[in-house]
């Protein structure tokens, strides 16, 4: 399993950071910032905590003036690497937690403008929005129109409902219409990194209002190909919910057609961490456009089951044409999935409709001494 994110915060790290404050002003005492940062509580800080901690002592040892502050960070930011190879979340964090006044209002949004490129200012941004609605949102409107990529992006993945790790914005998840300018604006937009995070954006909005999407993607389908590749990515949660609205814009319409032969497992029992195949063929009597999908119904730690949906292929066949599937699936631990014993269900889906289930008994390994 891949180390934890956090743990490369690290003294090591420290060092580098202080030393880089240090060379643009001089009385930053690295020792006494290091120290003060990995206190007693810092082994069980997770990443984001980290990263608070090191805001807080950062405005130990900086000058009280938060104008001046900026000026600092503005400085050690241009060589300090960037949030991809650093994690320096911290940069735009300072501004969030002293920056939020209506005195430092201007400078603050210039300074996560500049920061965002080096460190993503998505966390940032969010207390502002919740604070200051209007004002803000014009703001992340006139970087949607940015020459940047990294603060159109911002413009974006900023409001975006439900970002991971980040605050909750409840007013969009009641009415995400403020964001919809937003999108519109960057639904064409040339960098793959700023269309992710539009799709991103449209499936947090998918969660709590599917019909406003759904719509959407009916609008914007099949006039600009960046366009199409952000409505299919971002639709990607209603479809594997089987919406037929949303199903139907890509062309998979009903699949009374199709047919499903020979489901199978190859192991009735799987020891957690192991794996197991599957198999099965389908038909179909006419040409159409097919899209497959398979459910585990995974169960939980209090023996209810949770459903997971893992996409197969999306195949057009021709009338008459049959295809054969071999599939493996993995119960091996994960960081995001842990499993448990008991008995578990696998189901075909087609186009949205459920064709077959079996199912399964997961086992706990048997050790050996």
């Amino acid at each position: 399993m891949a180390e934890a994110l956090k743990n490369f915060i690290n003294r090591e790290y420290l060092q580098k950071l202080g030393t880089d404050m240090h060379e643009v002003y001089e009385p930053f005492p690295i020792d006494e910032f290091i120290n003060s940062t990995m206190d007693e509580t810092w082994d069980g800080l997770e990443l984001k905590e980290r990263m608070r901690q090191i805001t807080l002592n950062l405005a130990k040892f900086l000058p009280p003036d938060y104008v001046k502050a900026i000026e600092i960070i503005d400085e050690v930011i241009k060589t300090h690497g960037t949030w991809l190879d650093g994690f320096c979340l911290y940069f735009p964090d300072f501004v969030e937690v002293f920056g939020q006044g209506e005195s430092h209002w201007e400078l603050s949004m210039s300074a996560l403008e500049r920061y965002t490129p080096h460190a993503s200012a998505e966390f940032a941004v969010r207390p502002f929005i919740i604070n200051h609605e209007k004002r803000m949102m014009d703001q992340m409107y006139a970087w949607s129109k940015s020459e940047n990529a990294h603060v159109r992006r911002l413009a974006s993945e900023g409001c975006r409902p439900a970002l991971p790790w980040g605050i909750a914005l409840k007013a969009f998840k009641k009415d995400p219409t403020p964001i919809l300018p937003i999108l519109e604006q960057l639904k064409t937009d040339p960098d793959i990194y700023v269309r992710k995070s539009v799709a991103n954006n449209l499936n947090d909005i998918s969660k709590t209002h599917p019909e406003l999407v759904a719509q959407l993607a009916k609008t914007w389908f099949g006039k600009n190909e960046h366009t199409d590749w952000i409505v299919k990515h971002g639709c990607r949660t209603l479809l594997k919910k089987g919406n037929s609205e949303v199903l139907a814009i890509f062309g998979f319409h009903d699949a009374s057609s199709v047919g499903v032969d020979d489901f199978a497992i190859n192991k009735q029992k799987i020891a957690i961490g192991g794996d197991f195949n599957f198999s099965f063929a389908i038909t179909t009597k006419e040409a159409t456009k097919v899209r497959l999908e398979y459910a585990i119904d995974f169960v939980k730690a209090n023996g209810k089951r949770n459903r997971k949906i893992f996409q197969i292929s999306e195949i057009a066949l021709k009338a008459n044409e049959a295809k054969p599937y071999t599939k493996a699936h993995s119960f091996a631990e994960l960081s995001t999935r842990k499993h448990y014993p008991g008995t578990h269900s696998i189901t075909l889906i087609v186009n949205g409709t459920e064709r077959a289930t079996l199912d399964f008994e997961l086992t706990v390994p048997v050790r050996r001494h």
